[in-house]
C-alpha cells in the first residue's frame, strides 16, 4: 500500500522544496507563453520566504516531499487573493490541485472579512480555468499583459460572504 498525500500549513523550512517545485511546475506555463522570465521563475528563496511570511501557504506532501502548494493572502477589502497553486506534474489529474484550492478557500473562508476568493491565470491555461470553473470561480476580467498573454481574473463569493450579501 503506498502512501497518501497529507495537507499542511507551509512553514520557512518548506520555502526551498516549494521554490523547486515551482520552477518545475511553471516550465509548461513559460513555454505555453514562450516567456521564460514570468515571475515564478524569476521568484527568489529570499522573495518567497518573504511570501511566505506575508501570506498563508499550503503544501501537500507525499512522505517528506512538497508536491504541491498553494498561496493567499487577504487584502483587507474582503478579498482572499489566492496564487501559485502547483502540482509536481507526476501528481497531476488525481483531485490535488482541487484540494488545495479547497484548503485554503476554507482557511480564509474562517476569517470574518473574507468574502470573495480571487485567482488568475493566462487565457491559454484552459487547465487551470476548468479546475477554477468547476470550483465555482467565474472570470470578471481580462487584461492584456503583453502580445501573447492576457491575463484572466476570476472570483467567487465565500458562503458567508454570499449570506452576507444576500441577507
Amino acid at each position: 500500500m503506498g502512501m497518501s498525500v497529507t495537507i499542511h500549513a507551509a512553514t520557512s523550512q518548506d520555502a526551498e522544496q516549494i521554490l523547486k517545485l515551482q520552477y518545475l511546475c511553471y516550465q509548461s506555463e513559460a513555454e505555453l507563453y514562450g516567456d521564460y522570465s514570468i515571475e515564478p521563475l524569476t521568484q527568489t528563496l529570499d522573495g518567497l520566504r518573504a511570501e511566505l511570511a506575508d501570506g498563508y501557504a499550503l503544501v501537500a506532501r507525499l512522505g517528506d516531499e512538497v508536491v504541491a502548494s498553494v498561496r493567499g493572502k487577504a487584502d483587507g477589502g474582503g478579498t482572499a487573493l489566492i496564487g501559485k497553486l502547483i502540482v509536481h506534474p507526476r501528481m497531476q489529474r488525481h483531485g490535488l490541485g482541487g484540494r488545495l484550492l479547497d484548503a485554503i478557500e476554507g482557511h480564509f473562508a474562517a476569517e470574518p472579512a473574507a468574502k470573495r476568493f480571487q485567482l488568475f491565470t493566462g487565457h491559454r491555461s484552459e487547465h487551470n480555468l476548468r479546475l477554477y470553473r468547476s470550483h465555482g470561480y467565474v472570470q470578471v476580467s481580462a487584461k492584456e499583459a503583453g502580445p501573447a498573454l492576457t491575463i484572466v481574473t476570476l472570483e467567487k463569493e465565500t458562503e458567508t460572504g454570499a449570506y452576507a450579501t444576500s441577507a
